[in-house]
């Protein structure tokens, strides 16, 4: 499914990945631990096509992802991310942060779009926070708001950026179980994370 040759990537002063080769098949569950400053999340930016790779070269289903912007483009849309800071549109409600990009880049109905979106959300318990803003969530419920965003685009993959990092520990439990529910459904993950019972529970296989 994803093949990764000779990556390399480097900025002025620091080299993160230096000759990185792998390969990851359709329904594995990677998770990508390793000190601070390793690359780990340089690695997750540079498959979705969010930092282009000094070198080598990355195929999904045999293209390689950085042939030219439209390649780029499709690729966004079926790798999904995560980030440890959420990003939400704050001005949006939850359930219209979870619309925006179906409508605008699958082509669905906005009640297609919404039918969806609540469907997504009642599988991680926020249902009833669909009306809501994000900065009338807690963090947990933000992080698990993200995750149905980024479904909400069907992917084919889902990269996690330290999912649970800006978190209160007592929130933690709640993302990791959404999170490995998706796995047990199959879904193609790379995580990058500090929870180290989590990744050997989870994962088919741990990348350092």
């Amino acid at each position: 499914m994803i093949e990764v040759r000779h990556l390399r990537k480097e900025y002025p002063n620091v080299t993160p990945l230096i000759d990185v080769n792998t390969t990851i098949s359709k329904g594995e569950v990677i998770s990508v631990i390793g000190p601070s400053g390793t690359g780990k999340s340089t690695f997750l930016r540079c498959l979705n096509g969010l930092e282009r790779p000094s070198s080598g070269e990355i195929l999904l289903d045999g293209v390689n992802i950085y042939q030219d912007s439209a390649t780029i483009t499709r690729v966004r849309q079926k790798m999904g991310m995560v980030f440890q800071s959420f990003n939400l549109f704050s001005h949006l409600t939850i359930i219209e942060n979870t619309m925006m990009a179906p409508i605008d880049l699958l082509g669905l109905s906005r009640q297609e779009a919404y039918n969806e979106g609540m469907r997504l959300l009642k599988t991680v318990g926020l249902a009833e926070k669909a009306k809501n803003y994000p900065d009338e969530l807690s963090g947990g419920q933000q992080q698990r708001a993200a995750i149905v965003r980024a479904l909400a685009m069907r992917p084919e993959v889902l990269l996690f950026d330290e999912p649970t990092s800006a978190l209160d520990p007592t929130m933690v439990g709640e993302v990791l179980a959404v999170i490995r529910n998706l796995a047990g459904e199959g879904l193609t993950m790379l995580i990058v994370t500090h929870e180290m019972k989590f990744a050997r529970d989870v994962s088919s296989r741990i990348f350092y």
